[in-house]
């Protein structure tokens, strides 16, 4: 049982890197800032070290609050429940990954607990609310990644592109989206991966947003001062072309520090009911699930990320470099405000919507209605179907497996 559980928490880290990496790279590829195998290399590196160096090692999230714990406490029931999510949730993910579809991995898991504890303990078992809040999400993240990024870009184009200069218009204003965009990643890294105090994460990010404006004043107004492009805004691009390169590499290394649970919450429940004979609400990770899930992740990242990422990155829209940093730049900014104020937000559905919103800021004509309506389709359909392939999974291990 342990083995085979082992096998299915790599299976379901392999398919998590392989659709989830197309939050991080794949804008930075649409827009040509780094090649898909960069892409692959940079997120495969990135997301191991994340879930080995900062990846939680208590995780509570097995039961992602779907679950009622009194009505699923008995280790048994939450042994095959594991065992159940684990495969349910690994198939359909990698069904969307081939169809190149960017789905929410964390809904998946949910889909996969609530199946099995609905069949395990009836309807009550599933708090209910908290699936409210989750299917709100649905509509909340690609809605306010789409209106932050119009907006980011917007700005961006009135006080750079659309000016008679663009290129001394970018020296004088880019900085400060560079000392914004240092602000949000140290926020986020402060509060979301090293768990400080909201004083704390605010001060850290204040001081590193002000050294990266300091710094980014001196090299654009200094280094670029004497230079005469022949075209402007090809030099603007590469601007905004570095800023979007680290803020792909810092979603990516985020991701497998924060995401890595995902994977391996149900192998850690899994070895802890089979090495100790019981279970609770929080779980100790031991480092080789974590070397094992980072591993999984970036596996997958290697093996088939480049078909996520195309769709994100060269299907919905056309994107550049400053398109791209504005979207990058709208999906931190609601994740960032979403985990301030504690409305959960799906960084999958939140980064389709950024891009969407950046090529209804070019026209409507400019975003691909097909392709985005099987998005959609793949994200109503995650739940519902996890769950029932999940809950049926957990009826017949009941039936073959006696513990």
């Amino acid at each position: 049982m342990l083995v085979f559980g082992i096998g299915l928490g790599f299976a379901l880290a392999f398919a998590i890197g392989a659709n989830d990496v197309a939050n991080s790279m794949a804008t930075a590829v649409g827009a040509k800032a780094i090649t898909p195998k960069q892409a692959v290399m940079i997120a495969a590196v990135l997301e191991l070290l994340g879930a080995v160096l900062f990846g939680s090692h208590v995780t509570s999230t097995i039961m992602k609050g779907i679950v009622k714990w009194d009505y699923v406490s008995d280790p048994n029931i939450l042994l095959l429940g594991a065992m159940a999510t684990l495969i349910s949730t690994t198939v359909w993910i990698l069904i969307a990954t081939f169809w190149s579809m960017p789905i929410s991995t964390t809904h998946s898991v949910v889909g996969g607990m609530m199946g099995f504890g609905i069949v395990a303990a009836g309807w009550n078992a599933v708090n209910w609310m908290t699936m409210l809040r989750i299917a709100m999400t649905w509509v909340i993240s690609p809605f306010f990644g789409a209106l932050l990024s119009f907006t980011v870009f917007k700005i961006i184009s009135w006080t750079i592109l659309h000016k008679e200069s663009p290129y001394n218009a970018a020296k004088r204003y880019a900085p400060y989206f560079i000392a914004a965009t240092f602000f949000i990643i140290a926020f986020l890294f402060c509060s979301k991966t090293l768990h400080l105090d909201l004083i704390m994460t605010i001060v850290v990010s204040l001081a590193l947003s002000a050294v990266s404006l300091l710094i980014s004043f001196k090299i654009l107004l200094t280094k670029l001062a004497s230079k005469e492009p022949e075209n402007e805004y090809e030099e603007v691009e590469k601007i905004f072309r570095k800023m979007q390169v680290f803020t792909s590499c810092y979603v990516s290394f985020s991701h497998g520090a924060n995401d890595v649970a995902n994977a391996i919450g149900p192998l850690a429940l899994i070895f802890a009911v089979i090495t100790t004979g019981v279970a609770s609400t929080s779980v100790e990770v031991p480092l080789w699930i974590l070397l094992l899930g980072g591993a999984g992740i970036a596996a997958g990242v290697a093996a088939l990320g480049r078909k996520v990422m195309k769709t994100i990155g060269e299907d919905i829209t056309v994107l550049n470099n400053t398109r791209g940093f504005a979207i990058d730049f709208g999906t931190a900014t609601t994740v960032l405000i979403a985990s301030v104020i504690g409305v959960p937000v799906s960084t999958t559905h939140t980064v389709v919507g950024s891009v969407t919103g950046i090529g209804m800021a070019k026209g409507t004509e400019m975003v691909n209605v097909g392709v985005l309506k099987n998005i959609i389709y793949s994200w109503l359909l995650t739940v519902p179907l996890v769950a029932v392939c999940s809950g049926a999974l957990f009826w017949v291990l009941q039936k073959i497996i006696v513990l």
